[in-house]
């Protein structure tokens, strides 16, 4: 059975630690990009306990038979001042499942619940943000009607 309910500061940790081994396997898509900072589990979960506290944020978390299995947390934000795509959007950067396996399931269900919420506050769009390697989390938001608007291209200098 699962279970999607608003975060709380209980799951700060589950969430910094699931979002540090994303960081790993995402520098091995692009070792400078994504290149992790030594501390950056920690400053992650200090950014994360103000999220988790902000009224702003709409932080959701999926468990399977009471174990966290994923979340995603949503930010309503205005579209840069040269387009007008008709209201803010919902930026989904820190979203992510324990289990590849999941995206399909436990992501969709959390996208929903999160883009869901971002209606109701005003989101006319939400923007996902992901590493191009991850397929698994692509095909997810392909399957749940996402469709690529960018793309980000790097080279070391």
């Amino acid at each position: 059975m699962i279970a999607i309910r608003s975060a709380s500061p209980r799951d700060v940790a589950a969430i910094a630690e699931l979002m540090a081994r994303r960081r790993e396997t995402y520098e091995q898509y692009q070792p400078v990009f994504w290149r992790r900072a030594a501390d950056a589990q920690a400053r992650h979960a200090a950014f994360l306990a103000t999220l988790v506290e902000d009224s702003k944020a709409i932080c959701r978390v999926a468990e399977r038979e009471g174990r966290f299995a994923g979340f995603a947390i949503g930010s309503l934000v205005p579209p840069p001042p040269v387009y007008d795509p008709g209201g803010p959007a919902c930026a989904l950067d820190d979203y992510a499942v324990a289990d590849d396996g999941d995206w399909a399931t436990i992501g969709t269900d959390l996208l929903r619940a999160v883009t869901e919420e971002a209606r109701r506050r005003g989101a006319v769009q939400v923007v996902v943000v992901g590493g191009h390697a991850d397929e698994a989390k692509r095909e997810a938001l392909r399957l749940a009607g996402l469709s690529i608007a960018a793309e980000w291209w790097t080279a070391p200098l």
